[in-house]
């Protein structure tokens, strides 16, 4: 499968995949929208995906993926990091790139297993997204982004976590240890083991019980304060 929002890019992977007559192109998609449909629908073994594309980029594409396929990155941008994409994806072609090269990362995706690729890309797209600005969800048959600075707090659930906002939650799969690194620091914080507020819709601080506390945020949610997050707290917040 080719995922670029450029025709002439798909048509150039198209045009290389030619003289490889055992792969065969199940679709071709302009954005992530279209790609994420197309892989659950043919469920290919390797895609050539595109990073920026409007919307959504490829890598929270792939975050919305339960399994997804091997990837060959093609890009125009050198600044995602290509050596240690290269570690863990099948390959990273940066645009323009030469027919020589193109048959170089096709061959190391034949050559290799496709199956133990799957658990690189799951770590590859956890570190890789743009959750420092907005959170790709699925709710029902529809895709949400949630720009970071309307997210209210993160609860943990199970294995999931509770994206909430002023309309309700979303369920993500991911740990709170994920989104304490991935989201801005300056405006987040984890204020106990099981959630991470947005400081700027903290509305109330108020004491509860014998040495502690619970902060209301602006859509009158209530949540725990630990006693050691209790003074970082108020350090942010110039108290």
């Amino acid at each position: 499968m080719i995922i670029d929002d450029e025709p002439l890019a798909r048509s150039v992977v198209e045009s290389y995949l030619s003289d490889f007559p055992e792969v065969e192109i199940v679709a071709q998609c302009g954005n992530g929208f279209e790609g994420l449909k197309a892989i659950e629908k043919h469920q290919p073994d390797l895609v050539f995906l595109d990073i920026q594309m409007p919307k959504i980029n490829g890598f929270e594409m792939l975050e919305l993926i339960d399994e997804p396929p091997a990837v060959i990155f093609t890009t125009a941008f050198d600044e995602y990091a290509i050596q240690a994409f290269e570690a863990s994806a099948i390959d990273y072609l940066l645009k323009p790139f030469a027919k020589d090269r193109f048959e170089k990362a096709l061959n190391k995706w034949l050559e290799s297993n496709p199956s133990e690729e799957k658990e690189k890309f799951q770590q590859l797209t956890a570190s890789r997204s743009d959750e420092h600005l907005r959170i790709v969800v699925k709710d029902g048959g529809e895709i949400k982004i949630i720009p970071t600075a309307e997210v209210l707090y993160i609860e943990a659930y199970d294995d999931y976590v509770k994206i909430h906002t002023q309309e309700g939650y979303h369920l993500k799969k991911k740990t709170m240890g994920h989104y304490e690194k991935a989201l801005p620091q300056h405006l987040f914080m984890r204020i106990h083991r099981s959630y991470i507020i947005n400081i700027d819709a903290l509305s109330k601080i108020e004491s509860f019980e014998k040495n502690s506390y619970r902060a209301t945020l602006s859509n009158d949610s209530v949540v725990p304060i630990s006693r050691t997050a209790y003074p970082v707290l108020k350090s942010a917040l110039g108290l």
